[in-house]
């Protein structure tokens, strides 16, 4: 049952990132800065062709082979931890993301970043940022309380 709900998670994050993605290309300049929580968030269109904080730009060969590598051994292990809950719900969150910004940069050659925070100075991020960094968190957490047998 929970092989399936990963799965229903995946889905919905992957349709979330990329219908928003789609939504600000379709709405938004490049480049332009829309308010959208006041002094909170704000929506802007970046292309960003690096990684996390454009670290690594014009790169897209590296992700377009470490990507794929990456979600195999996230899948292997996913199949493997299941049944504990934040191996599944970190593991879930991260093929999902990974997904998420590997469209991009397959389909554009660049990933869609849209949210710039307002409060703080902050890289601009998307939905699959979001998606692989709470992932990562759920998953670090998993493996420091994980009292079963190492692999």
């Amino acid at each position: 049952m929970k092989k399936i709900l990963s799965l229903v998670i995946i889905g919905l994050g992957i349709l979330l990132d990329q219908l928003f993605k789609n939504w600000v290309v379709a709405n938004i300049e490049l480049g332009d800065v829309r308010g959208f929580i006041p002094n909170i968030l704000s929506l802007t269109y970046l292309q960003n062709n690096g990684a996390a904080w454009s670290s690594f730009a014009g790169q897209q060969w590296f992700f377009l082979i470490l990507t794929p590598i990456v979600l195999i051994v996230a899948f292997w292990y996913l199949w493997k931890k299941s049944a504990q809950n934040g191996y599944f719900i970190g593991l879930s969150l991260i093929i999902s993301g990974a997904l998420g910004n590997f469209i991009d940069r397959v389909r554009q050659g660049f990933v869609v970043d849209m949210f710039q925070t307002d409060f703080i100075n902050f890289p601009i991020f998307n939905i699959a940022d979001t998606l692989l960094s709470v992932g990562f968190v759920i998953l670090f957490i998993a493996i420091l309380t994980d009292k079963s047998e190492k692999i």
